[in-house]
């Protein structure tokens, strides 16, 4: 009573694609597929940015940059 056996898993596989279809499900894939492709792009871009400099913050030098959104607390 553990585990489903194989049986109970190709019954959930047959009622899923009679619900759903194959189309709506291959769509879901897809769907699915860029999103894990997007994400592991926006990861790489993430490595090639620069980050800001420790030594900076540590010695008190001056970063300059312009504030786009200001919000007050």
């Amino acid at each position: 009573m553990g585990s489903f056996s194989i049986w109970h898993w190709l019954i959930v596989l047959v009622i899923v694609l009679v619900i759903f279809g194959t189309k709506k499900l291959r769509n879901v894939g897809g769907d699915l597929g860029g999103a894990v492709k997007s994400f592991k792009e926006a990861v790489k871009e993430e490595e090639k940015t620069p980050k800001i400099d420790a030594t900076a913050q540590q010695t008190g030098q001056t970063i300059e940059g312009e504030v786009k959104n200001k919000t007050v607390s």
